[in-house]
């Protein structure tokens, strides 16, 4: 694998949801809305909103945000929690809600052997 691009102290945030079909348009619009607030933050490298199209997989949309640094994720956290209070939007009373199932975590690249 080429180190070409890859930066070794990358944070990568990954969620992942079981998003009932009724779900969807609304989940896709808050997460559309937030990774454009996300974007716009210093230390953001790239972000992918992935939705499943086949596979027996669980998950059927994964996003995935990209950080130059923890030291980013930790600048970003505050921002993005004050821009959703000031819309009144809370992301766990939206998932609960709507029954769709989260798994969200920050995850490291594994070292090269």
């Amino acid at each position: 694998m080429s180190n070409i691009n890859q930066r070794d102290g990358s944070v990568f945030r990954v969620d992942k949801f079981v998003v009932p079909a009724e779900a969807r348009d609304e989940i896709l619009s808050k997460v559309r809305m937030t990774h454009e607030l996300l974007r716009r933050q210093e230390g953001f490298v790239q972000d992918f909103l992935l939705e499943q199209f086949s596979g027996p997989g669980e998950f059927n949309i994964v996003t995935m945000v990209e950080w130059e640094s923890q030291a980013a994720v930790d600048k970003v956290v505050p921002i993005i929690k004050a821009a959703h209070e000031r819309i009144a939007f809370n992301p766990q009373e939206t998932i609960a809600r709507l029954g769709v199932k989260a798994d969200i975590a920050n995850y490291q690249r594994v070292p090269e052997l």
